[in-house]
């Protein structure tokens, strides 16, 4: 690290909701670090989306877990396989951790811990999950950042933005070129960073944009996704610009963004374990993976789809699935088969996911629910060759709605744990009621002049 001229390193952590938190180490501090941990406070765990506490932060009712009363530190545990210098920051390396409490036990609810566990459950089955990030965000200009006193709250004041182009002139070379300044600085130090990037992709809408890597194995794609979203931002912030992962914005002539997550299963000898022989375009393998993809859809939407915001993304013929179904080549799916009959790179693309959601949480939840769908052999019926049109279940049309579903789930218990499912649907149905308690732009306009 002194050969690197590091001064620094940010120890961090994705949180509950998928958001990277951190602590600045000095270079001497953190190479006792390595050795020991990092004291890290455990009222983050309690936090929504504000930062506000979902419950009270002191006594036995703090997540129903003795080990949590009073908030004590736990102990964040820093992973050598992910350490990066920043490119932007002079002397700065970063790395991802884990949560501990000072027991020794493992944080329940560190969410980096619950794709491990199920990484390592596939691992016992003899398979290995290959995952293909492509995620889209929008690029904006930033006008007034609110940074006074009385726009700091819980949440704070939304920035004033503006376009930084127009939009719906899809992948034309003209339109990426006019936020080709910004791109370029994104685009080199994601690279710099070692992460696999493919693509970068003008989308729909007017500084929509997205990103797409190489597969990854494990563990390592989620990581990459968070540290994604959060190298975006920063460097947007740092030259003048808003960028945000939230998946419909309320600005105008917006399109919705999503996170397409495309995965398949590896055999030990480097095998695609979901490509098919013959005439067959997926395997058993593939076919039954993907059933327990559709079986447990609803129960995973909280993990796929966790914000209120994220589900106004669900509309026909909108190139997001509204219900459970799949088909081949067919982006209006659920489920979209990418490859072809004899394609030994054929795999399976999930289009439900938003882009905000949890990384950990959302690779955690396919590989649960296909490991359940091997498990029982789970077929996954007809192609949808019009799936918009396909009579099959709905997906929940609001995060209240995915909340039961989560709750109730049988597999989810048994494979994140009890005590992980409570904790989540706690804080996901305060989220709701935060917003069903709030009182609308929609509903001042509706009302208040009528009545």
């Amino acid at each position: 690290m002194r050969e690197l001229g590091l001064r620094q390193v940010r120890i961090s952590w994705g949180d509950q909701h998928g958001i990277l938190r951190g602590k600045t180490l000095e270079v001497g501090h953190f190479l006792s670090v390595l050795r020991s941990g990092k004291d890290f406070q455990t009222a983050t765990l309690i936090f929504d989306t504000t930062n506000n506490p979902v419950v009270a932060p002191f006594g036995a009712s703090a997540l129903g877990d003795p080990r949590m009363t009073g908030l004590p530190d736990g102990v964040l545990v820093p992973d050598p396989s992910t350490f990066k210098v920043l490119p932007w920051l002079d002397g700065t390396g970063w790395i991802l951790s884990d949560l501990y409490f000072r027991s020794g036990e493992r944080v329940p609810f560190d969410t980096r811990g619950i794709l491990q566990d199920q990484i390592g459950r596939l691992a016992a089955e003899g398979f290995e999950y290959v995952a293909g990030i492509e995620m889209e965000f929008y690029i904006t200009r930033l006008e007034d950042a609110k940074l006074s006193f009385e726009d700091s709250g819980h949440p704070p004041a939304p920035p004033t933005v503006s376009a930084v182009s127009h939009g719906f002139q899809y992948l034309t070379e003209n339109r990426g070129d006019e936020i080709g300044v910004i791109l370029d600085i994104l685009r080199d130090s994601v690279v710099s960073l070692g992460l696999p990037l493919a693509t970068v992709e003008d989308e729909w809408g007017p500084g929509q944009v997205e990103f797409t890597f190489e597969p990854m194995v494990g563990v390592a794609a989620a990581d990459a996704a968070i540290l994604l979203r959060s190298v975006i931002k920063q460097l947007c912030r740092r030259h003048g610009y808003h960028a945000t992962f939230m998946s419909r914005p309320a600005v105008a002539n917006a399109f919705s963004s999503g996170w397409h997550l495309h995965q398949s299963l590896r055999s030990t000898d480097q095998e695609n374990c979901f490509a098919g022989s013959g005439d067959k375009l997926l395997s058993d393998t593939g076919s039954w993976f993907m059933g327990g993809l559709l079986e447990h859809a609803r129960a995973c939407s909280v993990l796929t789809t966790p914000t209120v915001n994220g589900y106004k993304r669900f509309r026909p013929d909108s190139f997001a699935p509204d219900r459970i179904a799949w088909a081949e080549e067919n982006r209006g799916a659920l489920v979209r088969v990418a490859g072809a009959r004899g394609d030994a790179n054929t795999h399976l693309e999930n289009r439900v996911g938003e882009p905000a959601a949890n990384p950990y949480l959302y690779l955690a939840s396919q590989i649960a629910s296909g490991r359940d769908g091997l498990r029982n052999k789970t077929e996954p019926g007809p192609s949808a060759d019009e799936p918009y049109l396909a009579q099959a279940p709905a997906l929940p049309s609001s995060l209240e709605a995915a909340v039961p579903y989560f709750e109730q789930s049988a597999l989810l218990r048994d494979e994140f744990g009890d005590a992980f499912v409570d904790y989540l649907a706690m804080i996901k149905r305060h989220e709701v009621g935060r917003f069903n308690a709030a009182v609308t732009d929609w509903e001042q306009r509706e009302y208040f002049e009528v009545y």
